[in-house]
């Protein structure tokens, strides 16, 4: 059923089109080999395969244009994240995440882009405040604009949330995000997130 939900909000739109459902880690792996999307959405625990050893395969060297992996799970364990996202995922997001953002998940796996979620990226960044900040000065690559937004993603502002904040358009948020990934040389949110803290542009305030 759930599947079959997410089946329905990304044929909706107009540009995505699902070539195929899978109902097994090891029919996944068939399935994408065979029709070569360009994203996958793949869940952690799945009979036979689970989804992390299915992103291995998908993704394994030497093959020839890998599909974009995007986890959607309801296990939201830290290890499981960091695992994903080590072995190549282009996602990570939590069933309960809703359509919006399992759209623009996908949109940004296929651009080339990493999207996690919100509520994730605050997690793992106060796994980096129990640690302690290291103090080290904000980027001075970053304008003022990009330093706002980034203090939001280290929050765990969605996209939209972002841009009523700041009085600005989704579109030039995403803009200025990809700006960041650029300066900061990071894969997603979780990466923006965690050298906010660590640059000390947040603190264990937010």
């Amino acid at each position: 059923m759930v599947r079959a939900g997410f089946a329905m909000v990304l044929a909706a739109e107009d540009d995505i089109d699902v070539v195929a459902e899978a109902e097994d880690g090891v029919h996944a792996v068939e399935l994408a080999e065979r029709h070569k999307p360009d994203v996958a959405l793949m869940d952690i625990r799945m009979p036979r395969m689970d989804g992390l050893e299915a992103l291995r395969r998908l993704t394994r060297p030497g093959t020839v244009n890998p599909p974009k992996v995007v986890v959607v799970t309801t296990f939201d364990d830290d290890a499981y994240v960091q695992r994903a996202l080590s072995e190549g995922a282009s996602g990570f997001l939590l069933k309960d995440s809703g359509p919006a953002l399992l759209v623009e998940a996908v949109r940004a796996a296929a651009s080339g882009k990493a999207l996690v979620s919100p509520a994730i990226t605050v997690r793992l960044l106060e796994r980096l405040n129990s640690a302690g900040p290291s103090p080290r000065a904000p980027h001075t690559a970053l304008s003022p604009r990009e330093e706002a937004l980034v203090r939001l993603v280290a929050r765990g502002l969605t996209n939209a949330e972002i841009a009523t904040e700041l009085t600005i358009s989704v579109g030039t948020v995403k803009t200025h995000l990809t700006n960041v990934q650029t300066k900061l040389s990071a894969r997603n949110r979780v990466e923006i997130a965690a050298w906010a803290w660590e640059s000390g542009l947040v603190d264990g305030r937010g």
